[in-house]
């Protein structure tokens, strides 16, 4: 039969650790060997590591940017982050993080929790869908959330639909409109039509979104071809704008700059955006710092999918006093 002691001293404890942890053996087996029930090694574990006697220390690549995504999530009161890493001497914002939405999308879906989400369209979109394997979701349907332009199809609004709907083995709806409508046009006429009035009520019920973000700026594609003529990037700027989501600009700290902007764009207005169950922003570059920012600030994000470059700005600009691990 086992003894039963009194007190544990610290050379029994040693004991049962050096076994438990070096010889790598059971509980079990250990309890056999020095002849004392399982609950007693259990014990003597659980003290040796209260005690700091034991120390477990994790050696891996990874785990830098494990510590990165919890401060990125803690900086910007979010969810979830996603840190991808980037190649720093041939940088390309869109692949890495592309690659990283697509495994994400991939995971989320095995939950089977979704039967429809909203895509926005851009080139990291595009990345995403070229990294996706062929999938079979046939009562999944993917919907897009902002109307297209006349050139950039292969990330516009079709083909972003209609490219996740391919890798995915599911159907989807267009929203065939552009980005903005003509001065002076009445927007809820416009959208009265059953078309899109049909469309527009699947936002209602869309389990989550896809969305990208941009600066003012000519690496925008909505900025450099987008745009209605009247409207220039520079009187965007002077009212305060950093960049947009969904063609709607917002200022850093995630307000909207312009009413009438806003409701000239033809997509998921951003108060609806707020109450989709599942918020995912993949964005990444030093150009979108701010606008993350401030989408993350308007409740526009649960969970952001980015690189460690843009991570790294992120985390800097937010807590300036982060340690450099952190980073």
């Amino acid at each position: 039969m086992a003894r039963e002691p009194i007190e544990d001293s610290d050379v029994f404890i040693t004991e049962v650790c050096w076994h438990y942890y070096v010889n790598e053996m059971t509980q079990a087996e250990v309890a056999r060997l020095m002849d004392v029930t399982r609950l007693r090694v259990n014990q003597a574990i659980q003290r040796a590591r209260s005690l700091g006697m034991v120390k477990i220390q994790i050696e891996s690549p990874f785990t830098t940017r494990i510590e990165m995504q919890e401060t990125l999530k803690q900086a910007l009161g979010i969810d979830r982050a996603v840190v991808t890493p980037a190649n720093r001497d041939a940088y390309d914002y869109h692949r890495p993080t592309g690659a990283a939405l697509a495994a994400l999308l991939l995971e989320r879906l095995k939950s089977g929790g979704w039967s429809s989400f909203g895509v926005s369209w851009g080139l990291t979109l595009d990345a995403a869908i070229a990294r996706l394997p062929k999938q079979n979701h046939p009562d999944l349907e993917v919907v897009s959330i902002l109307g297209g332009t006349a050139q950039g199809s292969s990330f516009n609004s079709f083909g972003i639909a209609s490219g996740f709907a391919g890798a995915l083995g599911a159907h989807y709806s267009i929203l065939t409109a552009p980005i903005y409508l003509s001065e002076g046009l009445d927007r809820d006429l416009f959208l009265s039509q059953f078309a899109l009035r049909e469309h527009f009520q699947k936002f209602d019920n869309l389990d989550a979104v896809l969305l990208t973000c941009s600066n003012v700026s000519k690496k925008s594609f909505l900025v450099s071809h987008g745009l209605p003529n009247e409207l220039s990037p520079q009187s965007l700027i002077e009212q305060g704008a950093i960049g947009d989501v969904l063609g709607q600009f917002l200022d850093k700290d995630g307000n909207s700059v312009s009413k009438a902007i806003d409701d000239r764009a033809v997509g998921m207005l951003l108060e609806r955006v707020q109450h989709v169950p599942e918020k995912i922003m993949a964005a990444a570059g030093p150009h979108k710092v701010d606008i993350i920012r401030a989408a993350c600030k308007r409740g526009l994000v649960d969970t952001l999918v980015t690189d460690d470059v843009t991570a790294e700005l992120l985390i800097a600009s937010e807590l300036p006093d982060a340690p450099p691990t952190a980073r």
